[in-house]
Parts: C-alpha cells; sequence; structure tokens
C-alpha cells in the first residue's frame, strides 16, 4: 500500500529559529522554512520535518542519525562549534574521554540539539551491531 510513497520523518522542536540556526549553521545541512515548519534535505532527496511544538518534550531516544566515515573528525569539528558530546552511565565504561562510544557496534558520539533531541555521528566502517540509544 505505501511502498511507493516518499515517506519522510519528523520530529518537534521548542524554538524554530534555533532549531533552523542549529541545523543550518551548525551543521551545515539545507534547511527551507514554510509555513511555519523546518525541512532539513539531507542526501539523497530525503526531508526531515521539523516542527515547532509549544508543548515539546525531548525525545529519549535518538531521533537522527548522521554516518560519517571519519568520527575522530567529525566529533573533533563540533567540538569546535560548540557542540557538547552525551555521556550515559550505563554506557560509560565503552566512551572514550571524547564521547564516543567504542564498546560494541559502531563507533558512535551522541549530542543535543537546542530542543534537548538527540542526535549522532556514527561511523560507517564499522557496520558491525546496533547504534544504542
Amino acid at each position: 500500500m505505501f511502498g511507493d510513497t516518499r515517506a519522510f520523518s519528523g520530529f518537534s522542536v521548542d524554538d524554530l529559529p534555533a532549531a533552523k540556526k542549529f541545523y543550518g549553521d551548525t551543521l551545515g545541512l539545507r534547511v527551507t522554512e514554510s509555513n511555519g515548519l523546518l525541512d532539513l534535505h539531507i542526501a539523497g532527496g530525503t526531508r526531515i520535518l521539523v516542527y515547532p511544538s509549544p508543548t515539546h518534550s525531548a525525545a529519549s531516544y535518538t531521533v537522527l542519525n548522521f554516518p560519517v566515515a571519519d568520527i575522530e573528525a567529525a566529533v573533533a569539528a563540533l567540538a569546535e562549534k560548540g557542540i557538547r558530546f552525551e555521556r550515559y552511565p550505563q554506557l560509560e565504561s565503552g566512551m572514550d574521554e571524547k564521547g564516543i562510544f567504542r564498546g560494541g557496534g559502531p563507533l558512535i558520539a551522541w549530542f543535543k540539539d537546542p530542543a534537548g533531541n538527540i542526535l549522532s555521528v556514527l561511523e560507517e566502517s564499522r557496520t558491525a551491531g546496533t547504534p544504542a540509544g
């Protein structure tokens, strides 16, 4: 029934201008705005809807993953832009000083957008396992 639809995902934020600046300026994504909503344009023509919600509550799980070829370089570049990486007590034994989880599965580091939504960068070259979070 939906095999040929162009489905897309979305998530809420509490401050649309802050989200637009973060996703566009900090992360370097192409962001468009129409009808009070943002579209994040990612590779392959996929879009992700970002919508304002006065009752926004950040998800307790990862809403968006960014595969990268070199997680060390990605983490360093994001840190230079002021991104702080999350540390999870239950995963602490597998995390290095930069916030990269090395305890199994792909190398991954989590961070948050201004609305508190959890995002990640994960290294493509290590595909064994499933990203935590």
